[in-house]
């Protein structure tokens, strides 16, 4: 009897100990958040959940806040994950998301991210702007970087991302860089086959046919940028080039 007595208070005293501890390190979680040091936060605050089995939101979200902010862009994915899941401070949650994933350069998660937030955020809010704005940067340098490595079915993918936002601003601009690089794609095939159109008419041709397809294409969505932009003098510029090479 008598150890089954001491077993229990032993167990107390442990448990006791244990909330002691976890109480000490959100403590200091939270002083190391108000001097903005940041990456105590992260240490402090993750030690403490662990400890608390994740269940306070508040200090989950702060340190996806505080991992962002100490550039541990992994850890600001997960907590960040963890308070959408959760439900709380969802805008604010989605954005920290993205933009961790954004850091992270892994543009899967971060497209599957925006894409998620854009659904559930309501209209009117300034995180979904915020989200639309992100979206916009992240695609067309990913678009453009694909664009100068020769990848242009990547960069279209990524252009073609930007065409999911609201913004009609964003979606000329996304519009504009396919159109402009299908024109310069297609004026490219046409200057190299020039010089055989008289020795090898039939090579000429059929590279001339792809050529027309590229500025067919890049035409029409030229033409979808100027609806959105009437002011888009440079998509003008290249239509009218289109229009006298498909003459």
């Amino acid at each position: 009897m008598k150890k089954i007595v001491l077993l229990v208070a032993l167990c107390l005293c442990v448990g006791n100990l244990f909330a002691q501890d976890a109480d000490k390190l959100r403590d200091e979680g939270d002083a190391a958040l108000k001097a903005k040091d940041y990456a105590t936060v992260v240490a402090k605050y993750g030690e403490y959940l662990k400890q608390n089995n994740y269940q306070d939101t508040a200090r989950i979200f702060n340190c996806g806040y505080a991992a962002n902010q100490a550039k541990n862009y992994a850890e600001a994915a997960k907590y960040f994950d963890m308070a959408v899941k959760m439900n709380y401070n969802i805008d604010d949650s989605y954005v920290g998301e993205a933009m961790a994933y954004r850091n992270l350069n892994k543009t899967e998660e971060f497209l599957t991210t925006v894409k998620e937030g854009l659904k559930v955020i309501p209209d009117g809010n300034k995180n979904k702007t915020n989200l639309e704005k992100l979206l916009y940067g992240y695609c067309i340098k990913q678009g453009q970087a694909a664009q100068k490595k020769g990848d242009l079915a990547g960069a279209e993918k990524m252009y073609k991302e930007v065409l999911a936002v609201s913004n009609k601003d964003y979606q000329s601009n996304a519009y504009y860089s396919l159109g402009a690089m299908l024109y310069g794609n297609g004026a490219k095939i046409l200057q190299a086959a020039t010089p055989i159109a008289t020795s090898e008419p039939d090579k000429y041709n059929a590279e001339k046919a792809k050529a027309d397809k590229d500025f067919k294409q890049a035409k029409e969505y030229l033409t979808k940028a100027i609806e959105l932009d009437p002011k888009d003098e440079n998509s003008k510029k290249i239509l009218a080039s289109i229009n006298d090479i498909l003459k």
